[in-house]
């Protein structure tokens, strides 16, 4: 079985939610459907100007991406937008691209030192995902993310009150994940699953060996007991 290796993974919540697996190596990338949990038999496929626009010829530069809703970038693509942020290099630049998931196109390309996310600039080589940390009880006007670093550390960023925290993956911040937080140089990437906030919404994180780790970001818990095999659960993800 071939092993999952060089890959980033994004959610996308315009329409029927997914996510996408961009394979670095191949220039290739998989659709990955949430309600039945396939990946469509003519995938993994070549990522071109045709599926996604301008930002096809940085695939290969990525470094990690996450979606929002509602919070940023609102204002220029309404009130309900839903906004990719793929995060990559352009040469020795790190750059930040706005992709407008609800007309499938792409808004800007922007330095990250120029963009509304130029907190995270210090620590972008490390940052291996990042996610939108929706809980059940929010403080209002509180809107925060995570981000997973690959040195056993994480950032927690309030996106209107611009507060960065970085702090380490403890048994207190991310219960039951501290176990693996020393492997956390074999983390490759995670994507967020968005269900009911009050009772599940997930973080799946991938790491080398074609394993990975399935967090409850409501229950604040680490489930199925650690470690499981990417093909029990992401159908049609691995082809030879």
């Amino acid at each position: 079985m071939p092993e999952l290796k060089n890959f980033v993974a994004v959610d996308w919540r315009s329409g029927k939610d997914r996510c996408y697996f961009f394979f670095k190596d191949t220039n290739t990338y998989s659709r990955y459907n949430n309600s039945d949990n396939t990946v469509p038999p003519d995938h993994p496929a070549l990522v071109n100007q045709d599926n996604w626009g301008a930002f096809h010829k940085h695939v290969k530069n990525l470094r990690f991406g996450f979606s929002t809703d509602r919070i940023v970038g609102s204002d220029r693509l309404g009130w309900d937008a839903d906004v990719l942020w793929l995060f990559y290099y352009d040469q020795a630049t790190p750059m930040v691209c706005e992709y407008d998931q609800d007309s499938d196109v792409v808004v800007s390309f922007i330095p990250v030192s120029e963009s509304i996310w130029s907190l995270l600039l210090p620590y972008f080589d490390n940052i291996i995902a990042g996610t939108f940390w929706q809980r059940p009880f929010r403080v209002k006007g509180e809107t925060l993310f995570r981000f997973i670093l690959n040195n056993g550390k994480y950032l927690s960023l309030d996106w209107h009150s611009k507060k960065l925290v970085i702090a380490d993956i403890t048994d207190t911040t991310w219960p039951g994940l501290a176990l693996y937080a020393t492997y956390a140089d074999q983390f490759i990437t995670a994507v967020q699953i968005e269900g009911d906030a009050l009772t599940h919404s997930y973080l799946y994180i991938f790491m080398t060996g074609n394993v990975y780790l399935k967090y409850n970001i409501s229950k604040k818990r680490l489930e199925n007991g650690g470690v499981k095999n990417v093909a029990d659960h992401w159908n049609g993800l691995i082809r030879e």
